[in-house]
């Protein structure tokens, strides 16, 4: 763990598009002033990431969630900023879903593509079952011919 502050610093080019993104064109931003907003969210990450420990080490865990960073951000009295946390997270959770089907389907098409004997075998079983449908799909159909019949 770093002994000071300023030995965990946030890149420039991250602190910099950040500010470029919250401020109206046209503003400029001294290099001073980058240094300090550098330092100070430097700070702020530092704060909230001991908050969020407390809660974890309170409920007996090692590893910080994103309860515990819901948490800190409330007893750090930064409610404000509770719900645009929540949805940035849920956006983060619906995109990691999608990459891991995307990942899931590439591997089974993978799968498919270097074992054709496999392949073969697994269409022989779609085959099968198919056909086993539709038979039993035809014995119903008959049935309910029997009880019009009737």
């Amino acid at each position: 763990m770093a002994e000071r502050p300023e030995d965990l610093n946030l890149p420039n080019a991250v602190i910099t598009r950040i500010i470029k993104e919250a401020l109206p064109d046209g503003v400029n931003v001294s290099k001073e002033a980058r240094k300090a907003i550098s330092q100070a969210a430097s700070v702020f990450v530092l704060y909230a990431t001991s908050c969020a420990n407390n809660f974890a080490m309170k409920a007996k865990r090692k590893t910080l969630n994103a309860g515990d960073v819901m948490a800190a951000m409330e007893e750090m009295e930064f409610e404000r900023f509770l719900q645009p946390l929540r949805e940035a997270l849920e956006a983060y959770k619906k995109s990691q879903k999608g990459k891991k089907e995307a990942t899931e389907q590439r591997r089974k098409d993978k799968e498919k593509k270097t074992d054709p004997e496999e392949n073969d075998k697994s269409r022989e079983e779609d085959d099968e079952e198919e056909e086993r449908m539709e038979d039993e799909q035809e014995g119903e159909n008959e049935g309910e011919e029997e009880e019009v019949e009737n």
